[in-house]
């Protein structure tokens, strides 16, 4: 088994798949691997404001143990695992939870280790549309930060990542241990520790996940006005001008799109140069139809059937100017 020293075992493999609410505790008590590329801006999905208000209490972790993807991801891992050593000729094995003794607050959860080499293997699925972000020597950012994360709490030399993409294309890539980014890493891991200790919230940006961390954590329901502060009254009166800005320019894309299709005519491609060299191709081809239920109709004509059928959305607040 690869040398883990420095590192304490928290949990044990089968420790954390028996006891998942252990793992769950145990994993808000300091920064993961999934949390790092979320913390530095590459995670597509979470943003640092979220995992603060996770780490913070203020929020529960999103429980996706149920979502499909994360289901099938937990059953395919030891498949991945075996083709991973099937291909490669690398022995594995599952470890669980580390934690650092020097930070306490830095934390890995350790697929599997390699054994007879200074290495972990971290173990993905994917879906067929993801295919672009492994083709080459590419992995998805907030993965790479991911391994590098483990390296920087266990001290090992390298991380191999596996993946099986679309349930049918198998691959495996090396990453190698990267002095400068971890250090940028710990660095971004250690003031957010601290802003989770002090309660300063991380800076508010403009990305989905924020807004959706934003959402979550205040709910409404104070129904008397707030004024806002110079500060904030300045943006929202920037807000105003950009909208007309958009709104413009929305109406200058439309404006030549059209032109290009009255161009085009029953031609579904068009190719562009720009000083004789080919730059790139517009396409404008029929789709069919989207099918979809008269919801309307089916309340007033068969309201039995639409009372079982029909799904209530999670409750959300509308941002708007009035």
């Amino acid at each position: 088994m690869a040398s883990i020293k420095g590192c304490a075992l928290v949990m044990t493999a089968e420790a954390m798949a028996s006891n998942r609410a252990g793992w769950l505790m145990n994993r808000n008590m300091g920064i993961g691997g999934s949390d790092a590329g979320a913390i530095v801006g590459l995670n597509p999905y979470k943003g640092a404001y979220q995992v603060w208000l996770e780490k913070t209490n203020q929020v529960a972790p999103q429980d996706v143990s149920e979502k499909e993807a994360v289901y099938w991801g937990n059953v395919l891992e030891p498949v991945v695992a075996t083709e991973f050593t099937a291909r490669t000729g690398k022995k594995v094995t599952r470890h669980g939870m580390l934690r650092s003794k020097e930070y306490p607050f830095l934390l890995a959860n350790v697929d599997r280790l390699v054994m007879g080499e200074d290495a972990g293997l971290e173990i993905k699925t994917a879906g067929a549309f993801k295919a672009k972000d492994w083709e080459e020597d590419k992995v998805p950012d907030s993965y790479y930060v991911q391994c590098q994360h483990y390296m920087m709490v266990t001290g090992l030399a390298r991380w191999y990542i596996a993946a099986l993409i679309g349930g049918q294309h198998f691959v495996w890539k090396c990453i190698e241990r990267n002095e400068d980014d971890i250090t940028a890493l710990f660095d971004a891991e250690k003031e957010f520790w601290a802003r989770v200790q002090d309660m300063t919230p991380p800076d508010i940006d403009g990305s989905e996940a924020c807004a959706s961390a934003l959402a979550e954590r205040f709910p409404g329901g104070e129904k008397e006005a707030v004024r806002l502060p110079q500060d904030l009254a300045a943006l929202a009166t920037n807000i105003r001008q950009l909208e007309d800005v958009k709104k413009s320019a929305d109406l200058s894309i439309r404006a030549a799109e059209n032109k290009i299709k009255a161009f085009m005519g029953d031609h579904e491609e068009a190719l562009f140069q720009d000083s004789g060299t080919e730059i790139g191709r517009i396409t404008w081809k029929p789709q069919p139809g989207r099918t979809s239920i008269d919801a309307k109709r089916l309340k007033a004509e068969r309201p039995e059937i639409y009372e079982v059928y029909k799904k209530q959305g999670k409750p959300f607040r509308v941002f708007r100017f009035c």
